[in-house]
């Protein structure tokens, strides 16, 4: 308990200094004091992240349904948006004071008095009498323009470097201080270049995924299961945001390609039956030759799995809980999601596979790919998983990579094949970079045919 609350505070520190660094580029840096531009930029950085906590703690809070999805849109679009920002303005970070010195020299090479300025009239040698104690025409002309010149104040701001927080020149200068205008290009480009990358990633998500098609050969697939295709969806994650059109759109897409089998490896919802039963309802009409098969996720079990599974069946998909059937040339097992553990429902291998003629090819359906060597030592040929949904966010794969041995596509382990969809829907943000969302026909091939 002592290491997660201390883990909380760090996340929360760092959010906040993350926040913190955000408010100074993008706010302080670009608007002056004072103004109602910074008045509404401050307040915009205290009340995101506070939508953002909602958006994430709402669920698991009981919070009413619509108000979940009120929540979830901003709190959880700003996420998305805080990640690009912050990486786009590290970047500015090397291009801030490059800009400034180009402005620098640019200034230098512009001002009175360098080379290329017009050099002063030639004063006359003619000799100018001039009463005592008066000054010659010559001084009395230059005298004033000689004090004008030594009592201008110098005017602050006009290079941006005097630590004025941003604010406008001197009067008489012309437009913002070099300062300024810097913070305002590297500030202006971090937000257009983040607001770019998440709109394209929200409208991949919101489009639907893409159907891939993958050719697995299997030693011990029968002749006669040659060309046998498992049309696999993962990581659905109907909730707050992806709802029954998401569905919609799915079912579509799969019974487009006319599979055999439809496998539905986990995390299909986030929230409970009550609010996202209507959503789930177009999956009744998945068609497929020897029907639709589901295995739990871990986000089942952290939105009633019991409940959601009876719902499954309602829906006429079978689950398969640490358990088999023999389908034409190969056997079909699913385990539960090692997130069951906690709830006495974890997965089972013995169970679905212990005493299976193992001459036969096997076909697994688990959640996450760590399971895999599990697999390998119960004589699986070919793993179909999903949960790491290839990182959604880049470059979130790097981190998924850390916790999982495949993160998307096909590896080999030992004489098991682990095939890893980067799912159909995605986790908080609506939103993926640089790792699309899938739906894979995974089509069988014997090697005896």
């Amino acid at each position: 308990m002592l290491l997660v609350s201390l883990v909380l505070v760090l996340v929360v520190g760092l959010l906040g200094v993350v926040h913190w660094y955000v408010w100074r580029r993008l706010v302080r840096d670009v608007t002056v004091p004072g103004g109602p531009a910074r008045r509404l930029g401050t307040v915009a950085l205290i009340v995101l992240p506070l939508l953002s906590l909602g958006a994430l703690t709402a669920g698991r809070a009981g919070v009413p349904f619509p108000l979940q999805q009120a929540l979830a849109w901003p709190g959880f679009l700003w996420l998305a948006l805080l990640l690009y920002v912050v990486l786009a303005l590290v970047v500015g970070e090397a291009v801030r004071p490059l800009l400034l010195r180009a402005l620098e020299r640019r200034a230098a090479a512009t001002a009175p008095g360098t080379a290329g300025a017009a050099a002063p009239a030639p004063v006359s040698a003619a000799p100018v009498r001039a009463t005592a104690g008066a000054p010659a025409p010559s001084e009395a002309k230059e005298a004033p323009e000689a004090s004008g010149a030594s009592e201008a104040p110098a005017s602050p701001g006009t290079d941006g470097a005097d630590g004025t927080d941003g604010a406008p020149a001197s009067p008489g200068a012309a437009g913002p201080s070099r300062r300024l205008f810097v913070s305002r290009v590297v500030g202006g480009a971090a937000a257009a270049a983040a607001l770019g990358t998440v709109g394209h990633g929200t409208y991949g998500v919101l489009r639907g995924p893409r159907v891939k098609r993958v050719t697995v050969p299997l030693a011990k697939l029968a002749r006669g299961a040659h060309g046998y295709r498992i049309a696999v969806v993962s990581d659905i994650h109907l909730g707050p945001i992806l709802g029954r059109a998401h569905t919609r759109r799915i079912v579509d897409a799969i019974n487009a390609t006319q599979p055999d089998v439809v496998a539905v490896v986990g995390d299909m919802v986030d929230g409970s039956v009550e609010d996202l039963g209507r959503a789930a309802e177009p999956l009744a009409e998945l068609r497929a030759r020897d029907g639709s098969f589901f295995v739990t996720g871990n986000h089942e079990y952290f939105s009633g799995a019991e409940e959601w599974v009876d719902h499954v069946r309602e829906l006429g998909m079978r689950p398969l809980r640490n358990e088999r059937v023999e389908i034409a040339g190969f056997d079909l097992a699913g385990v539960n999601d090692i997130a069951g553990e906690n709830y006495g429902d974890g997965p089972d291998f013995a169970a679905a596979l212990g005493d299976r003629d193992r001459a036969r090819a096997a076909v697994l359906l688990a959640h996450q790919p760590v399971v895999i060597h599990d697999a390998v030592e119960h004589g699986v040929d070919l793993q179909l998983s999903g949960h790491t949904h290839g990182g959604q966010l880049w470059p979130g794969n790097f981190l998924a990579e850390l916790a999982n041995p495949t993160v998307a596509g096909l590896e080999r382990y030992g004489d098991t094949q682990l095939y890893v969809s980067r799912g159909a829907g995605a986790w908080g943000p609506p939103v993926r970079v640089g790792a699309p969302s899938d739906i894979t026909v995974v089509e069988l091939a014997s090697k005896q045919a």
